[in-house]
């Protein structure tokens, strides 16, 4: 495509300059050198190229040459060149102050629409007209992902940008929305495309050396996006009262959770009236507690629950007597299996006995 013809008033008057330097061998004053920083600010803004500007001051340069050096004169020609290189280094500081100020501008106006997404500000319909500006369709369904790490994150770390360079070099022509929020990194890709936010999980995985990633199912409407995030952030907040260590979590695989503690308190009784009576054991509930988990965990075989735990198996046999005797419930009779199982669940979810029900 050619490039739109620029104006000859961004040139504002530049060959007379340079005739009155050949003739005066003067610099440049204070106004004139503000006037070029305007020139370039309001190039920048009509939305003209730098190089194309600088190759217009050039080509003048070179049309003006030679009624303003005075032919030959070396003085004269010394003073042209110095005029050149005030005028072009005003011009082009107007037209870098113009553009930073436009990228601050859309910098923040980006910022203001992901935090209206992430948190359902906003008149949806106007949230929908403005995602189009930023490459997503809400009438269509999407889906977030969300990955945290030892470090919090923002825009400018080294961190999103490698994550975001591998996504955009594979899946350049895509609708996907990069951006970090509350310290970790956040995809956004439309729900037909789940091998992008895999993508994303592993390189955001190796990224932060380890980190943990969450992926919230497709919802469609612009309320999808933030119920998809909300997914994804209660899975990692599970995550870390399960201790589930997988490096990816899927929402729609822990939906049983958030089932279970519907009603809290009816999970909370079930804790107290399974589990309570494990405070009586020596060194508290937590002990028991850990080896219940563990030995559910290990599919209820002794021997890798042993292993887990460095036991050995008849310490571990140990503990799961004094376990039934102190609740009644015995972890190897599948009638209360099921009860005591749910029961740790609900305990690691409602932060028990670090918190009293």
């Amino acid at each position: 495509m050619a490039e739109p013809e620029i104006p000859d008033r961004f040139l504002g008057g530049y060959a007379q300059i340079l005739g009155e330097v050949a003739d005066t061998g003067r610099r440049l004053t204070r106004d004139e050198l503000e006037a070029r920083r305007t020139l370039g600010r309001e190039s920048a803004e009509a939305g003209h190229q730098l190089r194309a500007l600088v190759r217009l001051h050039l080509a003048e340069t070179r049309a003006a040459w030679p009624s303003a050096a005075k032919g030959s004169d070396p003085a004269a020609t010394d003073a042209v060149l110095a005029a050149v290189e005030q005028v072009v280094d005003a011009f082009a500081e107007g037209f870098e102050r113009a553009q930073r100020l436009t990228v601050r501008r859309e910098e923040a106006a980006r910022r203001e629409f992901i935090d209206d997404l992430l948190y359902g500000r906003s008149d949806l319909g106007r949230l929908a007209e403005r995602a189009t500006r930023f490459g997503l369709r809400l009438s269509r369904a999407h889906a977030v992902a969300v990955a945290t790490g030892p470090e919090v994150y923002t825009e400018s770390d080294a961190v999103p940008r490698s994550v975001e360079s591998a996504l955009l070099a594979r899946f350049s022509g895509r609708k996907i929305l990069l951006t970090t929020k509350d310290g970790r990194l956040i995809c956004i890709a439309p729900g037909s495309q789940p091998d992008v936010l895999r993508y994303f999980a592993k390189q955001a995985h190796a990224a932060t050396d380890g980190g943990q990633v969450a992926v919230g199912r497709p919802h469609r409407g612009p309320g999808g996006v933030v119920h998809s995030y909300d997914e994804a952030l209660e899975a990692l907040d599970l995550a870390q009262r399960m201790v589930l260590d997988d490096p990816v979590l899927y929402a729609a695989d822990l939906l049983v959770y958030p089932v279970l503690t519907r009603d809290r308190q009816a999970m909370a009784d079930l804790v107290r009236s399974e589990l309570g009576p494990l405070q009586q054991a020596r060194g508290g509930a937590e002990p028991l507690l850990h080896t219940l988990s563990v030995y559910f965990d290990a599919g209820c075989v002794a021997a890798e629950t042993a292993r887990r735990l460095a036991l050995s198996v008849r310490a571990l046999t140990y503990r799961l007597e004094r376990i039934h005797q102190l609740t009644g419930s015995d972890p190897s009779d599948p009638m209360h299996r099921y009860s005591l199982q749910t029961a740790v669940i609900g305990a690691r979810l409602l932060d028990w006995p670090a918190k009293e029900l």
